[in-house]
């Protein structure tokens, strides 16, 4: 028997209805209904937070080590069924939905021995000196402590590895937060049941009810409930700007005003630097291809804009990249919105000033085919709409006059998640003049690869300064984004047998 939706919420341990359905819009399969989230329901999910918050704040590093990986296994236990009605839901083919729910158990894991380290505690002592003169010093220990119910979206293109059980959940969890969900109306059933998997970890594990909610549907009221509600300590995010910066707002107008941890878009600039585009020209714009319609575009770190230097090597390049482009079929969307978004973003740059149509498509309702366009570096510095995300397989390249306007191209860019050298041993000069640019421009630099792969681990960096993410000192993917849900407390001549075991 496959997949059969129940359609409630999970509340402190108990599945929910509510007076509202709504019907999911899967990419192919049967539809079902699902109970819309209200106001009321997230009261009831952050009261029971906070409650579960003075035993499970306060539970050992051990405790929610065995935790974490036990909702990596119940996970992987309804693996069959998470792949059947996410690739439904989706459109994702079943070897990206396998792939990303390894990822999702894995960081699940890895955050799992990460606490069990204890590194992440960033535990300091400073001794008593008693004898010191002109003043005494006092015995001084600082340790990381969570700091409360986490409140956390769903993103609409990564249902396992950003949403119910992803990496914010994943992190805050880790840290000894509580978590409220609001899962993401395009794939509500996939939500379903990774919420059973953490009910089931819950209840194996013997933990408090309210470790963890998920609240399904509901409009603009129940985001803004979710973010306003005054036990809720911080917000985890990754969806659009206009989204997430009406919420990051909320949570700065509240009374007393929270963390928001947005991961905003990116357009993920490339610099094709002279002697790499020289030598193997046509096969980084084949491979420019590849990366920018893997998943239809629909990754947050996809490479949008690739800057090269005007001549016959960068005319080549960009030939590559189009005749690569124009072999590749329609791609089924995540859902019917993000579909127009990105014809609307198409539609943006045929009308803009100084672009030049390389490849265009015909997109019919979910389907998408790619895009490519070509602009001056001068066009593209006098129009900022050109540097705005398209979500989707679409790609520009620019073309800059030298290297002087390479680099001022580079220093027009907003904040990214990542930007990118493609550059071989001759580039190395203008290289070094660029890293200082894009250091400040990104959280995240490569040299000749596609950002595209995410790597969960101790050094990931993913963020960057706004708009790519609202905090710029955080990571939303790797270990250090349990140091979200954290924050310092100084212990000052506390006797040794009152402080928490993880100071001693």
């Amino acid at each position: 028997m496959g997949f059969q939706a129940h359609g409630k919420h999970l509340i402190a341990g108990e599945w929910v209805g509510s007076d509202k359905v709504f019907v999911s819009e899967p990419a192919h399969g049967t539809a079902f209904e699902y109970s819309v989230g209200t106001p009321e329901l997230v009261d009831q999910a952050c009261v029971a937070a906070e409650e579960a918050f003075w035993e499970f704040g306060y539970s050992s590093r051990e405790e929610r080590a065995v935790f974490l990986e036990a909702i990596a296994e119940e996970i992987d236990a309804r693996g069959d069924l998470i792949t059947e009605i996410g690739c439904s839901e989706t459109g994702l083919p079943e070897a990206r939905l396998v792939g990303e729910r390894g990822r999702t158990v894995g960081q699940l894991r890895l955050f799992a021995s990460h606490i069990r380290a204890g590194d992440y505690l960033d535990r300091r002592y400073d001794a008593a000196l008693p004898e010191r003169a002109p003043l005494p010093r006092p015995d001084l220990r600082m340790m990381q402590r969570p700091i409360g119910p986490v409140a956390v979206f769903g993103a609409s293109n990564f249902p396992l590895a950003f949403s119910v059980a992803g990496g914010d959940t994943a992190s805050a969890l880790a840290a000894g937060c509580p978590v409220v969900v609001k899962g993401h109306s395009a794939h509500p059933g996939t939500g379903e049941v990774v919420a059973e998997a953490i009910h089931a970890a819950i209840q194996r594990c013997g933990l408090p009810k309210g470790v963890f909610s998920l609240i399904q549907g509901g409009k603009r009221d129940v985001g803004t409930a979710l973010v306003q509600h005054p036990l809720i300590k911080a917000v985890g995010f990754t969806g659009s700007l206009g989204g997430g910066r009406a919420l990051f707002d909320l949570c700065a107008q509240r009374d007393e005003p929270i963390p928001f941890f947005g991961e905003l878009g990116s357009v993920n600039p490339m610099f094709m630097l002279p002697s790499a585009v020289a030598s193997r020209g046509a096969a980084l714009g084949e491979a420019w291809a590849g990366s920018l319609t893997m998943g239809a575009g629909q990754f947050c770190t996809n490479p949008g804009i690739a800057v090269v230097l005007e001549g016959a090597e960068g005319e080549a390049f960009a030939e590559a990249a189009r005749s690569a482009l124009s072999e590749s079929g329609a791609q089924v969307m995540l859902t019917d919105g993000i579909a127009a978004a990105y014809r609307d973003g198409a539609a943006r740059m045929q009308e803009a000033a100084g672009v030049q149509e390389m490849l265009t498509s015909m997109c019919d309702t979910r389907q998408a085919k790619p895009f490519l366009f070509r602009v001056s570096a001068e066009d593209w510095l006098g129009n900022h709409v050109l540097s705005e995300e398209v979500f989707g397989p679409l790609g520009l390249v620019v073309v800059a006059k030298d290297e002087a306007q390479m680099i001022a191209v580079a220093k027009s860019f907003v904040g990214q998640l990542t930007a990118t050298l493609h550059m071989d041993d001759g580039d190395a000069t203008l290289a070094r003049r660029l890293l200082p640019v894009l250091e400040r421009k990104a959280g995240r630099v490569l040299a000749n690869g596609f950002p595209t792969g995410v790597e969960v681990c101790d050094s990931m960096v993913h963020g960057g300064p706004y708009p790519a993410s609202t905090n710029f000192g955080a990571t939303s993917v790797g270990t250090l984004s349990i140091r979200r849900w954290l924050r310092p407390v100084c212990y000052q001549n506390i006797p040794a047998s009152v402080l928490p075991d993880d100071v001693a």
